[in-house]
């Protein structure tokens, strides 16, 4: 297959250090996975943008953003985005993949933003485009789908539970994220820390992530970026409470968050939003780590519950889960990961979908392998009666 692929025409890949990027980090894993396979992958990205062994396209355009610093200003800069500014270095990538797709030189286009390309797939019908999806579907986007709909894009989502609100979306097939299971170290011997690993957001769950540590009398390291736009959220919520049991530890780099992955008693999950996949929780599994989540997004497909941790229904469910964690494995969270969230599956969901779409033939895509245990949502009492 010939297959061109981008993320943003003003970020580079990989990804700046400083930067939590999930669909950068995914992008370049299925390029590299595809092109040693033997596929013709060509990754347009502006340029420092550099995949080993796959063919880059920078069509000499600067990036605009080189750290989370100017990505940040750039993204709260209401002049630069009322001008379209980062949107016209997306276009400008987008209209010669579609160009040159047109002419023959690519089988398929697959974008990590549908905005980017919606409007030229409606205008190019004979190009096929594949879209990951990598947010909620929230009614804008439903909006922007239905404005540019045509029979030659195709939406693949990250998890089951991200269809939930669009379910007539033309979905060709659901991908789980995947990890480099030798970029997460195995550990079976463990501390009784707990780990919250994410931005500092209302959404990740944080000040409740502090409730749960207070509650089973654990210590809990916080570890993850704090937004401008969410320091009051910091400042009101989670500031307060630390102390010597409950410490931040501030923004870590990939290879330094492995060891505290590896250690840590259990990852705390406590999301308040439908999280569409949640890698952290694979990359603390892949490090022979528990995970304790709520029952939100991902969570039922992710985590199998009682083998590689606990889905629960409230704080209280998690601050009972604590007390539980003996009887998890952490051989079992990384079997688990390794047979179902490594970056080789990832890359073959993509190489089915990738075939199914050039030659038509959607229909043939195997049904969607559900991993974790899909349980209802049931009250504790009831649910230790149904034991």
């Amino acid at each position: 297959m010939k297959i061109a692929m981008m993320v943003r025409g003003y970020l580079q890949t990989p990804r700046p250090l400083d930067m939590i990027y999930a669909p950068l980090d995914l992008a370049e894993h299925i390029a590299k996975g595809l092109t040693e396979r033997g596929h013709q992958v060509t990754y347009f990205g502006p340029q420092g943008t550099q995949i080993p062994g796959v063919k880059v396209e920078t069509l000499d355009v600067r990036p605009l953003v080189h750290d989370q610093k100017e990505f940040a200003a750039m993204t709260g800069d209401t002049e630069k985005l009322m001008h379209y500014i980062p949107e016209l270095w997306d276009k400008r990538f987008a209209a010669n993949m579609f160009e040159r797709a047109q002419r023959g030189e690519f089988d398929m286009l697959h974008f990590h933003h549908p905005e980017v390309a919606m409007d030229l797939a409606a205008a190019y019908p004979d190009v096929p485009v594949a879209y990951t999806l990598h947010d909620p579907i929230y009614q804008f986007y439903r909006d922007v789908f239905d404005l540019y709909k045509s029979k030659n894009q195709h939406f693949i989502s990250i998890s089951e539970n991200q269809r939930r609100d669009a379910p007539d979306l033309q979905f060709c097939a659901t991908v789980y994220n995947g990890v480099d299971p030798t970029r997460f170290a195995f550990s079976d011997e463990h501390e009784d820390y707990l780990l919250f690993a994410g931005r500092i957001t209302p959404q990740k769950g944080v000040k409740e992530a502090i409730e749960v540590a207070k509650q089973a009398n654990r210590r809990l390291f916080i570890i993850g970026p704090i937004a401008d736009t969410h320091q009051e959220y910091f400042n009101q919520y989670v500031k307060p409470h630390l102390n010597d049991k409950i410490l931040y530890l501030g923004f870590m780099e990939q290879e330094q968050l492995v060891r505290y992955y590896q250690k840590a008693a259990a990852l705390l999950m406590p999301i308040q939003w439908e999280e569409p996949f949640g890698l952290n929780m694979v990359e603390a599994m892949a490090c022979g780590t528990p995970v304790i989540a709520l029952r939100r997004g991902s969570v039922p497909e992710v985590i199998e519950h009682g083998k590689t941790g606990f889905v629960c229904d409230h704080v209280q469910d998690m601050v009972e889960a604590v007390g539980k964690l003996s009887q998890i494995s952490a051989r079992d969270c990384r079997k688990h990961v390794e047979q179902n969230f490594a970056v080789k599956n990832m890359v073959s969901g993509y190489e089915r979908a990738f075939r199914a779409i050039i030659k038509h033939d959607i229909a043939s895509l195997p049904p969607v392998k559900k991993v974790g245990k899909q349980l209802r949502s049931l009250p504790s009492k009831l649910r230790s009666l149904k034991k």
